[in-house]
């Protein structure tokens, strides 16, 4: 699958918190230790009991569109190529507090719409000179085979 943003645009950063969720293929939330609350994305302190300690979850990977845009006017001379494209916020379907943005693929503008189910697809991107393989989720509509 192809990267939406192009291949120049920097990466987000890998650390403890991070890797989980841009570098295993799905959806892994953080989960607080004390508490259970689920939260995106991974801070340091729980939102709800601010407790330090965490585990990761995987999340199914399927949700409905809660908000989405389409992007007309390139903010950066490196985003020229890619405009327009489409940015949707997510509300996951078994975390659905959590919302999860990402690029919306395979879709026109006039058929997005809110509560339209999505599932998330993988892009991989090689982060050289680190060598750092991402998963870097996207979204689009769930087909009707699926659904």
């Amino acid at each position: 699958m192809s990267r939406v943003m192009p291949e120049s645009w920097p990466l987000p950063e890998l650390n403890e918190k991070t890797r989980p969720f841009f570098t295993s293929g799905c959806i892994m939330l953080q989960i607080c230790g004390r508490c259970g609350q689920t939260q995106h994305p991974p801070e340091d302190v729980c939102f709800a009991c601010q407790f330090t300690e965490f585990n990761f979850t995987e999340h199914q990977g399927t949700g409905t569109i809660y908000s989405f845009t389409e992007i007309v006017y390139p903010i950066h001379p490196n985003l020229k190529a890619a405009v327009p494209y489409l940015v949707a916020l997510v509300s996951l379907t078994d975390a659905p507090d959590v919302r999860i943005l990402g690029n919306l693929i395979d879709i026109s503008p006039d058929e997005v719409r809110i509560g339209l189910s999505v599932e998330a697809v993988w892009s991989e991107v090689r982060n050289e000179p680190s060598k750092d393989v991402y998963l870097l989720p996207q979204w689009r509509r769930v087909s009707k085979n699926t659904a």
